[in-house]
């Protein structure tokens, strides 16, 4: 019986010797770490001598993990996630020795790496208590003075103001009680987010504005609520087709707007009635329709295009469903409505337009157009004629200065993505920018570009966030626009010029397809800290075992990768930042009293290949005829890019277990103070509590720091809420020092932006985030719930 169990342990362990040193010597070959090769040959010598009951078996394995031991910490210090990889499972197999089976048949050296074993473990464990993956606050911001709004209680715009800046003067809720905030309402829409051709996730920020809360689903149904119990007051249903090619099918918020004459007549008794749709909630639709509804009924303005309805879609010639509508909050600045749109990505050359137009808020006529394409276009194009095809679009929320009279645009790519050899000099200009258009005339005032010839759908997803910069002579009105690269750059709004560093720093140029061309450079803000993540190594390849780990190394080696902005070819590339971010549509968060940049960053590659034409157009042709749906996203097989030489495919870098191959953290929430540019704080966020190998939940609250979409919400009382990560849990910290103070666990991961009001009726101060979940995370079950948090009412 002892000996069976002997030689189990001891077949085990030449397996999987023999298979590390193998995959040791391709790495070698590979020109990575000689580690692996002779790692295996003691493993699997060890299994043969403990087959043979040979008692050098425990002596040689103890040998191992002394060598193991150093050389991860060689290689990665005191990083504990790092040594979890390279020290926990050989640390476990060397605990085995201690069976009494084995260590009565093997001696004194099963004891030996018995030993070892613990001391690896200890060590793994010590190490974890210090992660070096966190900034630790060195002191606390200064604080200036504020101008409180006029109703500092409402929420009244997508991103609190039109500036985005997502920060509330509110401070009942504080760092000193937030510890007692409860679940207060909850409310359901209703709405299954997997019935759908694509399952999408609930994204919407509500707006709180005339004691009332506005929010939106992702079939566009709009509901008003009760702001101190959720209550439904009354809903829209638009009844929007879900069809079509849109991977991402979703709304992120409404917008308000107030009509009321200046001088309202009186009535009859001599109090001031409010008219029909005089306040007004302003949307749009995946079925591309901009409607106002009367914010009082819900009923449709009538005054408004017609009864309530504007077509986007005039102008614009074809637009099959799905492929052009407006995922975020339209945005109102001197009675004008402001929409982009987002534009299907990677399906085709001949796309819809990516013009922005500015709408008349009371009648729904269009005011100007911006095309980039032709300027002539300003007030639609002629008759039988339409918006230049394919130019950048936006889809990103927008913000506006309506002292400047002006409205800031993020804008993407011109389709498709990953693929620029037919671009046009306009959309070369325009592409991942973001551009100061006058609201009054659609004149571009500025642009500013944040990716050249954008070959890695670095589209410009964030809001740009306007601040009171510190100047050496006093506040600059400025801009911060967060990217998907992971940079921040600040200009000076008026202008578009940087007030930080911003370089031009040469990037890689091999690789690239014949029929394209590259940028040798691409600009750099050096005047700010960078959140791109430094550039990935061998060494940062991670796995839960080694195994999985040297599995990741060889890839490492075997794709394509030089650093930031490394091409897209025929061969596999490493896109770090990957197409999700850096940043992403979350958004920064600004305290303007403490002058702290409240950022969540995101850290995981993905992969790109661009496929040739004629082995893309097979590919899809048979999924095509495998699949029971039409839809442009419904099966694996390249993104077509129609109308270019080749397709694209393209999937995360990760494991055959499906985790990440590089090494946590995955997501960080950063700190940074703008009176310094320097990061006040920096720490992970997120457990691996809902995550695990092959989708499997490991249930246990370990910080890694998750991947996530979704940004932050602060407070003038000194906190930080955020949802926006891998994981079913909401939490709040302190804005001054990143100390968590306090967590609720929800349905769904809350990936969306937060908010917070106060209720005009009982004085009561909530904050409310969508339970959503997402896709592209990974981050199930999907939700369809908001959920308002508050203190007990004998707090407040």
């Amino acid at each position: 019986m002892a000996k069976g169990i002997v030689r189990i342990f001891a077949a085990l362990l030449m397996a999987i010797g023999t298979g590390i040193g193998i995959g040791g010597a391709y790495l070698i070959f590979l020109g990575g770490s000689f580690y692996y090769l002779p790692g295996g040959i003691a493993v699997a010598l060890t299994g043969f001598w403990a087959w043979r009951m040979d008692r050098r078996a425990g002596w040689l394995y103890t040998l191992f993990l002394i060598v193991t031991l150093l050389w991860a910490m060689s290689e990665v210090g005191l990083d504990g996630w790092q040594l979890t990889a390279r020290l926990v499972g050989p640390a476990l197999f060397g605990l085995v020795f201690a069976a009494p089976p084995i260590a009565k048949l093997l001696g004194r050296g099963s004891r030996a790496a018995a030993f070892a074993g613990a001391l690896c473990l200890l060590l793994v464990f010590s190490a974890s208590l210090r992660s070096p993956m966190e900034i630790a606050a060195t002191g606390f911001a200064s604080r200036q003075n504020l101008t409180l709004p006029a109703k500092p209680g409402e929420w009244p715009f997508w991103g609190q103001s039109n500036a985005g800046t997502r920060f509330s003067s509110l401070t009942q809720i504080t760092p000193a009680n937030v510890r007692k905030l409860q679940l207060a309402w909850e409310f359901d829409t209703d709405h299954d987010p997997m019935d759908a051709p694509t399952p999408s996730p609930l994204q919407a920020t509500p707006i709180m504005v005339d004691g009332r809360l506005f929010l939106c689903t992702q079939t566009n149904v709009i509901f008003a609520l009760d702001p101190d119990t959720g209550r439904e007051l009354w809903h829209f249903d638009p009844k929007v087709d879900p069809n079509g090619g849109s991977a991402v099918r979703t709304c992120r918020g409404v917008a308000y707007a107030d009509t009321m004459p200046a001088t309202p007549k009186p009535s009859a008794s001599g109090s001031i009635a409010v008219p029909f749709c005089a306040r007004r909630i302003i949307t749009a639709t995946y079925g591309a329709q901009l409607i106002a509804l009367d914010s009082a009924t819900g009923r449709r303005c009538p005054d408004f295009g017609k009864n309530g309805f504007v077509d986007l879609k005039q102008g614009m010639g074809e637009v099959l469903p799905g492929y052009y509508y407006v995922s975020s909050a339209p945005t109102i600045i001197s009675d004008v409505i402001v929409v982009g749109g987002w534009v299907s990505d990677n399906i085709d050359r001949d796309v819809p337009s990516g013009v922005v137009r500015g709408f008349d808020v009371r009648t729904g006529t269009l005011r100007w157009a911006w095309d980039a394409g032709d300027p002539a276009n300003r007030h639609g194009p002629p008759t039988g004629q339409w918006y230049s095809r394919s130019t950048p679009n936006s889809w990103a929320p927008m913000s506006a200065d309506e002292k400047l009279g002006l409205v800031f645009v993020p804008t993407g790519n011109a389709s498709p993505d990953w693929f620029g050899g037919n671009r046009t000099s306009e959309d070369e200009k325009y592409g991942s920018s973001v551009i100061a258009i006058d609201v009054a005339t659609g004149d571009v005032r500025w642009s500013f570009q944040t990716t050249h010839h954008d070959l890695w759908d670095y589209d410009v997803a964030s809001q740009p966030t306007l601040i009171d910069f510190p100047g050496p002579d006093g506040p600059i009105p400025a801009l911060v626009q967060p990217t998907k690269r992971g940079e921040l750059f600040v200009l000076d709004r008026r202008t578009g010029k940087p007030l930080t560093d911003v370089r031009e720093v040469p990037v890689p140029q091999r690789g690239k397809v014949p029929e394209e061309r590259l940028s040798p450079t691409q600009p750099f803000s050096i005047g700010m800290p960078s959140l791109a993540g430094t550039r990935l190594t061998e060494q940062d390849m991670w796995g839960i075992s080694p195994i999985d780990q040297l599995w990741c190394r060889i890839r490492f080696h075997q794709l394509r990768y030089e650093g930031p902005a490394t091409p897209p070819g025929l061969d596999e590339a490493i896109i770090y930042p990957s197409i999700g971010g850096g940043m992403n549509w979350g958004g920064v968060s600004y305290d303007p009293e403490r002058q702290l940049l409240l950022v969540n960053s995101i850290y995981y590659p993905s992969l790109a290949r661009l496929v040739p034409r004629d082995e893309t157009d097979r590919e899809i042709s048979h999924a095509h005829a495998a699949s029971s749906s039409h839809s442009a996203t419904s099966f694996n097989a390249p993104l077509p890019m129609s109308g270019t030489p080749y397709g694209v495919k393209l999937r995360g870098f990760t494991t055959p277990l499906g985790t990440l191959c590089n090494a946590p953290p995955y997501g960080r929430l950063t700190a940074i103070n703008m009176a310094t540019r320097k990061i006040l704080w920096q720490r992970p966020v997120g457990t691996v509590r809902d995550s695990g190998p092959l989708g499997l939940n490991i249930g246990i609250p370990i910080r890694m720091g998750m991947p996530g979409f979704g940004g932050t919400l602060v407070t003038r009382s000194g906190l930080t809420f955020f949802g926006g990560v891998k994981e079913r849990t909401f939490r709040a910290f302190s804005t001054e020092t990143g100390k968590q103070l306090w967590s609720a666990r929800m349905p769904a991961a809350g990936n969306a932006n937060p908010m917070t009001y106060v209720s005009p009726r009982s004085g009561r101060q909530y904050v409310v985030v969508a339970a959503s979940g997402h896709v592209t995370s990974q981050s199930f079950p999907l939700g369809r719930t908001f959920r308002a948090y508050a203190l007990p009412e004998e707090e407040k």
